[in-house]
């Protein structure tokens, strides 16, 4: 079989250069491929069984495009708008006319009347809302995209002939990792976030630069590269640098497409974002899970299909930096998580993207253009109910709580007041055995003997906040004369890494600690899913600011807040109260 394949190639400042390389190989081992960058003026297009066309949005493509009208064959979509290619064919070429042609033909008059406005320098194209599809493809043979996002776009711009989804092939390679490293200045241990490819807004950079920023103060060793020709109407550095950023980021500006392995190696966490989107595949972002990195993408469009378990994804919405910054620490921190990421990405890779398959759906589908069909949904499996939790071997006694302390002392006051609710913690946490651990953080052994008494924990810790490393051993003794004895750990459990080792707990118990924390709560949170065995258990009770008492509160005119912080005068010597900094709603916690 002859195929005439029209795309730039490398050296080309393009990834979808890259990608035809790429292609290229396998598929010129199963048919006879010529290249063109565009068509000469003697080209016969009879002489190929197949014509393909490599398309993208911008003006490497000029070529290719023109040849599609000249000769119609098959139009591959890397993405679903070619606004920008359209406006380089004519408007940087002076031809006002035809651009206002090509609007018209693609959306009628509205739309011709706005770039009426758009030559008299009223207002710019209309970039996003026109995607100027239908022109290619009206005389389209067949369509290739990557993703269904793509080929419902391709279906909404009229087109009724054959759309075939071939995924995007992948490069399966190894890089080493520590002499890519070497250069950069750092050692193995260093955890770095990397972004590739060309710097635009669009690909979420501002966002990705204020959550890293978050990131750095809990783990201040984190850097970031920028890999990539920065936009000349994105000013990178410079929001680098009102961030305060300059030396945790490093901006490598265009790198060889052979060095872009090391660099992706090199990483330990790479983001790939990007809305709005008009359904475009990322060669670099195939490149990251081909090299088994952890990856994480934005919640749209075609980024959507990739199976849940090879890439993280975030939702552009009011929580896209927050959940970043939580995804950025969870992978810097649980390096074991990151890894496991990485080799089912590069599983996938393997499996699903390889170029030799990509290349035999190019060549089926060349033979024979025809349209590919969604699989049937699997059925849903049939619903399990929840386990039933395992009652406490005996019922929590409310009145053994009080013993632990000493009749007419403040702490006896104090649990006296507060008995309800340390009841029922100790009834809400599962029961233990002998074997079991558990970590009770702001431990003030008010219920932390009946851990061990009542819920039948063989080991019982206790951590509170002060220097870390200091380790206090607390005694109490009952009215009964049983003694009770337990090591609490001080450190800061906002920025401090938790020193107890990987999944060492049954049950954590965060009790009335969360509303004290002044800055971030995540940092507390991954440790104590670092510590907790799996399948463990974490019971975090903290003050409801929406609950019927904070509403009334409201409505008599007090603040909602529980024990809000303001700091009440103390006698001379005395202590501060630790009063609440934040406090949740169901919902946020």
């Amino acid at each position: 079989m002859r195929i005439a394949v029209f795309s730039p190639l490398p050296p080309a400042k393009s990834g979808i250069a890259d990608y035809t390389a790429a292609l290229l190989e396998p598929l010129g081992a199963m048919a006879e491929v010529e290249v063109f960058d565009a068509a000469p003026p003697d080209f016969e297009a009879s002489r190929y069984d197949a014509l393909l066309y490599q398309l993208g949005n911008n003006a490497f493509h000029a070529g290719a495009y023109e040849a599609a009208l000249r000769h119609p064959g098959i139009v591959v979509l890397h993405e679903a708008n070619l606004h920008h290619l359209i406006a380089d064919l004519t408007i940087k070429r002076g031809d006002w006319d035809r651009y206002l042609r090509e609007v018209e033909f693609e959306s009628g008059g509205a739309a011709l009347a706005h770039a009426r406005r758009v030559r008299a320098l009223e207002v710019g194209p209309d970039y996003e809302g026109l995607p100027m599809l239908r022109r290619v493809l009206r005389g389209a043979r067949g369509v290739i995209v990557h993703s269904r996002a793509v080929r419902d776009d391709v279906r909404a711009a009229g087109y009724a002939g054959p759309v075939g989804i071939i995924p995007h092939g992948a490069w399966i390679s190894e890089a080493d990792r520590n002499a890519c490293r070497h250069r950069l200045g750092l050692d193995e241990t260093t955890p770095l976030v990397g972004v590739f490819g060309f710097l635009k807004p669009y690909k979420r950079i501002a966002e990705s630069l204020r959550a890293f920023r978050r990131l750095i103060r809990v783990e201040p060793r984190a850097k970031m590269i920028l890999v990539g020709e920065a936009h000349p109407d994105f000013p990178v550095a410079s929001i680098v640098q009102s961030l305060g950023l300059q030396p945790h980021v490093r901006l490598t500006g265009f790198v060889p497409t052979e060095d872009l392995p090391g660099y992706i190696a090199a990483s330990d966490v790479v983001l790939n974002l990007r809305f709005p989107t008009v359904g475009e595949s990322s060669g670099t972002l195939l490149r990251a899970l081909g090299l088994g990195r952890a990856v994480v993408v934005s919640d749209v469009g075609s980024f959507r299909e990739y199976p849940g378990d090879v890439c993280l994804k975030v939702p552009v919405d009011g929580r896209e930096e927050d959940l970043l910054y939580e995804y950025l620490n969870l992978l810097v921190s649980r390096q074991d998580v990151a890894r496991r990421l990485g080799a089912r990405a590069k599983e996938w890779v393997a499996s699903e993207c390889n170029w030799e398959s990509v290349a035999r759906r190019y060549l089926a589908f060349a033979r024979e253009p025809v349209s590919t069909i969604d699989p049937a949904p699997e059925p849903a499996a049939p619903a399990v109910p929840p386990p039933t939790p395992a009652e406490p071997p005996a019922a929590v006694q409310p009145e053994e709580i009080s013993t632990w302390t000493e009749p007419g002392s403040s702490d006896r006051a104090y649990v006296q007041t507060h008995i309800t609710r340390l009841t029922r913690t100790l009834r809400i946490t599962p029961p233990g055995t002998e074997a079991d651990r558990i970590l009770e953080m702001g431990a003030y052994l008010q219920i932390t003997p009946s851990l061990r008494r009542q819920l039948g924990y063989g080991y019982v810790r206790g951590c509170y906040y002060g220097p870390a490393g200091q380790v206090d051993h607390k005694r109490v003794t009952s009215e009964e004369g049983e003694v009770f004895e337990c090591d609490v750990d001080l450190f800061d459990a906002e920025k401090d890494r938790f020193p107890y080792d990987d999944g060492c707990f049954a049950t954590v118990l965060c009790c009335e600690l969360i509303e004290h924390l002044p800055n971030d709560p995540m940092h507390m949170m991954s440790e104590i899913n670092r510590i907790l065995r799996p399948g463990g258990h974490v019971v975090l009770t903290t003050p409801n600011i929406g609950s019927l008492r904070a509403i009334s509160a409201i409505l008599q005119g007090y603040h909602p807040g529980f024990f809000p912080a303001y700091i009440r005068p103390r006698k001379q010597g005395e202590a501060p109260e630790a009063r609440h900094n934040r406090e949740y709603t169901p919902k946020e916690a």
